[in-house]
């Protein structure tokens, strides 16, 4: 049993498409129709829950997957998920399992918060921020750019899903050092340099992960390293390096606006958001009729009981 968690940010969107493919489809509703995604999150709180007993806990949400101001700042952002219809690719059978997923949380009385015009990162960010004056912050994640809002005086603690919710990777700014070789909070600068394919992020040309960690380390960020280039020294930048970095100029001021994380979203639906974890559903009929007709009573009570055995 880890120590107790005072906030706990889910990053939703990984969290089911996590479950989604890692859950055969096969497992339906009585109509058919699946309910992997569903069940797979379910479980995954539940887990969350037992381990980490959070006193507050929020469910992130994507309110625009690809908000403007990144696509306006680098074009290229996510681009390579745009399906034909302007939107992204969501598998069919996940897109039809979200609803589903919004209605249980409600019933259970989960806190969900999206705002417009921001991804879920966006979200954690924000609430990461305002959460860690008042003590420890675990973000649940399969998403390493949020490793840049690791912080030892939270302390908030990323808790990376790649190899599963039963072996979580417990990242704070030391494990990020370690990893990476770079400063524990530069993560996303160390980022903007290296590139993501991912998110559609080129990266600078011809800089990998050793002259990325290097120039964060020396530098500190972006700024800095572009501050360094305008006092015109060479002192500091591996082989070769510099000249990069100078072609690279547009790119970098770019970049910059789509990987770093907004941390200060002044939102309505943030303002008045009440993230205290349930000791019980909200709506036990509603969370009744959901688990009957959806096939999801098995996971629905191993939350429950994980709600009912963390209250005080």
């Amino acid at each position: 049993m880890w120590a107790m968690s005072g906030l706990m940010l889910l990053d939703t969107p990984s969290l089911y498409f996590r479950a989604f493919y890692g859950v055969p489809e096969s497992v339906t509703a009585p109509d058919g129709t699946p309910v992997n995604a569903v069940r797979g999150l379910i479980d995954m709180i539940a887990r969350l829950v037992q381990d980490r007993s959070p006193e507050r806990l929020v469910c992130t949400m994507d309110a625009d997957w690809r908000p403007a101001f990144r696509v306006d700042a680098l074009p290229s952002y996510k681009a390579h998920r745009v399906a034909d219809d302007g939107g992204d690719q969501t598998p069919d059978a996940l897109e039809a399992q979200l609803p589903v997923i919004d209605a249980v949380l409600d019933a259970f009385g989960l806190a969900r918060a999206g705002v417009p015009g921001y991804e879920a990162d966006d979200v954690i960010g924000t609430l990461a921020v305002r959460g860690a004056a008042d003590g420890p912050v675990d973000i649940v994640t399969g998403d390493r750019d949020l490793f840049q809002l690791v912080d030892e005086r939270g302390p908030v603690l990323v808790l990376y899903t790649a190899r599963g919710i039963r072996n979580l990777q417990v990242m704070g700014e030391k494990e990020v050092a370690a990893k990476y070789g770079i400063p524990g909070r530069g993560y996303g600068d160390y980022a903007t340099l290296r590139g993501d394919p991912s998110d559609g992020l080129p990266g600078v040309p011809g800089v990998g992960d050793k002259t990325a960690a290097a120039l964060v380390t020396r530098f500190g960020s972006v700024d800095g390293i572009l501050a360094a280039l305008d006092a015109g020294t060479d002192e500091g930048f591996p082989a070769g390096s510099r000249r990069k970095m100078e072609a690279a100029r547009d790119y970098l001021a770019s970049a910059e606006t789509v990987v770093r994380v907004v941390t200060d979203i002044d939102a309505p639906e943030l303002t008045a958001l009440d993230d205290r974890l349930p000791t019980g559903p909200r709506d036990p009929a509603a969370l009744i009729e959901l688990a009957d007709r959806w096939n999801l009573s098995s996971p629905v009570n191993r939350l429950l009981n994980a709600l009912s055995a963390n209250s005080p």
